[in-house]
């Protein structure tokens, strides 16, 4: 079967309306503090992508019943200390760092190893970051000589509390660290910098013992043992990361307005919002409320006259670390010399995506300056594409191909862009939405 994509045309200006699928942090998030409930936890509208279906593969193979009715996920939550340990278990974490990274935390007291593996790009991915904080509540860790995967967790009996400083900005670090601190007697204490926080607003909607002060750059986290996580019913909110792709789509196409649907506008998340409007792109949040912790809205996005240049502040970058491919593009289109700096964590993505951002636009023909962590960007207002590009061999990066055909459909050119079915990992329907958009 042919796992590639031709692209031959631009996108026409429109106007729609669209709603893309669930919160993928939020829906791995769910499984994860479901599996610990005591009870059954209903889902609507999870995200049943590979990263999803993967947490709950985990969670059945520590002894946790899932099921679906009526469209609708189930949990049969076992307690804070329900998981089955057997001998022998392996955890295919496949795609997802959120996946392999969150469930350490909740592994330390397993009395037998538990062995975690993921697919090439998930292996290639530093775990010594997470292990080494685990490592202090007395869990110990095979890791290989690169520090991927696969690994082992040795859980401990006794897990002690531990004081913590997470200064890469890594959500996924923070709230395995949170999930250990769940599990231990006495006090845990977080010194985190600035990163998404679904994990602290599921904490506090669930009335778990976390205390969390906010300062300028930093967070401080208190945990203390939970005793009972009581049953999580939750309608997840649409996924901005994967609304980024269409919100940059109707930036770059002139004449263009989309409205896209109950999506999570949750603050540690919104980033390229903030960007992409200092960069003169028309943004507004509709019909706001609050639901379970979350804040959520429609966004409405119309496409200006002029993109404007940026020098991007790094207090922004946590806040758009998922989105920084695809925010590459508007500056590929706009009026001046863009610079992104700091951005060494996005080559701890699932490819080195700063790299994968340059070359993306060296290929559209837009010069770039690029360094370890930063990168400079030559605008062209005018900017059309007449020529063949192949995208390919990028470690099947779902958002390496949801940005080149996003690219392809703005800029024209003639794009054979490969492993279509890498956004089985995130948003299976894109290409439908794509679809629905063109017509």
């Amino acid at each position: 079967m042919n796992n590639s994509i031709i692209i031959n045309k631009k996108i026409n200006p429109f106007k729609k309306i669209i709603k893309v699928t669930g919160d993928k942090s939020l829906s791995i998030r769910w499984v994860l503090f479901s599996s610990l409930a005591s009870g059954i936890s209903k889902a609507d509208n999870l995200l049943l992508s590979e990263d999803v279906v993967a947490a709950i593969e985990a969670v059945k193979k520590l002894g946790i019943k899932v099921n679906f009715k009526d469209n609708k996920c189930l949990i049969h939550g076992k307690g804070i200390s329900g998981y089955k340990y057997k001998k022998n278990i392996t955890i295919d974490a496949k795609n997802s760092g959120t996946l392999g990274r969150l469930i350490l935390g909740l592994l330390i007291n397993t009395p037998y190893p538990i062995k975690i593996i993921g697919d090439q790009s998930l292996s290639k991915r530093d775990f010594n970051r997470v292990a080494f904080p685990l490592s202090k509540f007395g869990a110990k860790f095979e890791l290989n000589k690169n520090h991927g995967l696969p690994l082992k967790i040795f859980g401990t009996k006794q897990s002690n509390p531990i004081k913590y400083f997470e200064e890469k900005g890594s959500a996924q670090c923070k709230s395995s660290v949170i999930f250990a601190a769940m599990r231990t007697e006495g006090k845990t204490i977080i010194k985190a910098k600035k990163s998404r926080n679904h994990t602290e607003l599921l904490c506090k909607y669930l009335k778990l013992p976390i205390k969390i002060r906010s300062k300028k750059n930093l967070d401080l986290i208190e945990v203390n043992k939970v005793k009972r996580i009581t049953p999580l019913n939750y309608k997840i909110p649409s996924d901005i990361s994967s609304g980024s792709f269409f919100i940059v789509l109707a930036s770059l196409v002139r004449n263009s307005e989309l409205l896209i649907k109950d999506v999570s506008i949750n603050p540690s998340r919104i980033g390229i919002i903030t960007i992409l409007r200092k960069m003169g792109v028309k943004i507004k949040f509709e019909k706001q409320k609050v639901y379970k912790g979350e804040k959520i809205a429609n966004i409405r996005v119309k496409s200006p006259k002029i993109l404007k240049s940026i020098n991007c502040p790094p207090k922004f970058n946590a806040g758009a670390i998922d989105e920084f491919l695809v925010i590459f593009l508007v500056a590929a289109k706009a009026k001046g010399i863009s610079f992104f700096k700091n951005l060494s964590e996005l080559n701890q993505k699932e490819s080195p995506r700063l790299e994968w951002g340059s070359k993306i636009l060296n290929l559209m023909g837009i010069k770039t300056i690029t360094t370890k962590d930063s990168i400079k960007i030559f605008g062209n207002p005018n900017l059309k594409v007449d020529k063949k590009i192949i995208i390919k061999d990028y470690l099947k990066d779902h958002r390496v191909f949801m940005t080149s055909v996003i690219a392809a459909l703005a800029f024209g050119g003639k794009w054979n862009i490969h492993d279509k079915d890498s956004i089985k990992t995130s948003f299976p329907s894109f290409l439908k939405i794509i679809k629905d958009i063109k017509k």
